[in-house]
């Protein structure tokens, strides 16, 4: 089994922190991670297939161990965030591969593959949303932000960054809360308490409102490109719904599309399922 290196590189003038695990010349997997975590919550799934690919799992601008300037100094936007991501693959040699993209990770790497679908090898989403039906009852707050961006709007937000809400993210939908461990989120609280990481994600929850109006263009991506697609959904997520991941079927017909008995962070309680049905995903629809 190939170990888990982990290594950070400059782009652009800006530290980017990456875990990666290197089996010569196997199909590549880029890993984007969601709010409000790092490329740690792959760190059950890395080893698991680990023997089959080359995966390299960063952290996004201003989360985990990659640097977070000032907001001044760059803005915290998901344009700016995949420019960032975009580059780094070029620095690292990523041309062709797979992205494995969750929550933030999907407007990320989509906005990627939208630039650039001769690099995309295949799309594997958990609970990574592209769709207006898989937005829960949950975003109300933030739309109200998007409609109202009010400093009492704003303020209103900051209940998504206690310690209580990440607890209740990891655990909600989970049918037995004892197979989660308190690490993960232990770990996203910490990077969350760090000083002005407050109104970076409230920046981002703000900027969100262009992820969903790039939806008409990432749905045109798909129906033009239709690279091969699985979704790996835990389908008690308070976020995302189940019909945000049979949506991908209507533009690309061949989407395979799997749920799981459990919420959000799905790696926490079914990280063996998803690696198998990663590994036989990958084998009959890019690895032929």
């Amino acid at each position: 089994m190939s170990a888990v290196r982990y290594h950070s590189i400059e782009v652009d003038g800006l530290k980017v922190f990456y875990r990666e695990a290197l089996k010569a010349g196997a199909p590549k997997l880029l890993l984007l991670h969601g709010f409000p975590s790092s490329g740690h919550m792959f760190r059950d799934l890395m080893p698991l297939l680990a023997d089959r690919f080359h995966l390299v799992a960063p952290d996004l601008p201003g989360f985990g161990l990659t640097d977070m300037p000032p907001r001044e100094r760059f803005p915290y936007t998901f344009d700016n965030i995949a420019r960032v991501i975009d580059r780094f693959t070029e620095i690292i040699g990523f041309d062709r591969f797979a992205i494995y993209v969750f929550d933030y990770g999907a407007p990320t790497g989509f906005r990627m593959a939208v630039r650039h679908p001769e690099r995309i090898s295949a799309i594997i989403s958990q609970n990574g949303n592209a769709y207006e039906e898989g937005l829960s009852d949950g975003w109300t707050p933030i739309r109200a932000y998007w409609e109202d961006a009010s400093e009492a709007n704003r303020k209103a937000l900051r209940a998504f960054l206690t310690p209580e809400t990440t607890s209740w993210q990891y655990t909600h939908g989970v049918p037995d809360p004892t197979r989660v461990s308190p690490d993960g989120q232990n770990l996203d609280n910490y990077y969350l308490a760090r000083p002005g990481a407050d109104d970076i994600q409230l920046d981002l929850f703000g900027d969100y409102k262009s992820n969903v109006a790039l939806y008409p263009t990432f749905q045109n991506y798909f129906r033009t490109h239709k690279p091969p697609f699985l979704a790996v959904w835990g389908k008690n997520d308070p976020f995302f719904l189940p019909p945000g991941a049979e949506a991908f079927k209507r533009d690309i017909p061949e989407a395979e599309v799997r749920f799981f008995d459990t919420g959000h962070f799905a790696l926490e309680t079914h990280c063996a399922e998803i690696a198998k049905i990663i590994g036989d995903f990958i084998d009959a629809r890019v690895r032929k």
